[in-house]
Parts: C-alpha cells; structure tokens; sequence
C-alpha cells in the first residue's frame, strides 16, 4: 500500500472525515499534528501552498484537503493511488 501522510489538527472535522475515508479504505496513514508541532505548519505550507488542514499525499502526489480527496474517491481515482507499491 502506498504511504499517506496527512497535516492535520485534532479540532478539524473535515481531518477527521478524511482520516475516516482513508482507513475504511485500509490506508496507514502517517499524521503530522500541527496543533502539536506547530513549526510544521511552514513546512506543510511550503510543500503544499495551502494553509489549511487537512493536507494529504498519497505517495509522492499531492491530492489536498478533504474535499479533494473525496472528489478523487467519487471518481474512481484514490483506490489505484492507495493500492500503488511505495
């Protein structure tokens, strides 16, 4: 299975929605807490361009928050990036 990692915050509902989206199905997924580091925050933002939690990679692709990857869900894609060797 390819690795996922997610920024995210305990308090951000849509980090939980996506967590939720991602184990049911079967990913492992490597969360950075910027509520807890928040010096990861630059480095997230860095990588991403974006400010807002959560953001996603699934291998070295960057998908987003959470509505893109459950746009990326609907259409088919996520399953094959997440099946996809590391």
């Amino acid at each position: 299975m390819a690795r996922v990692v997610m920024y995210a915050t305990a308090a951000c509902p849509f980090c939980q929605s996506a967590e939720r989206l991602l184990i049911a199905k079967g990913a492992a997924i490597e969360k950075i807490r910027i509520d807890l580091e928040p010096e990861r925050r630059a480095e997230m933002m860095k990588k991403s361009g974006r400010r807002t939690v959560p953001q996603i990679w699934i291998g070295e692709r960057h998908i987003g928050g959470c509505d893109d990857l459950y746009a990326l869900d609907r259409q088919g894609g996520l399953d094959p990036l997440l099946k996809a060797k590391p």
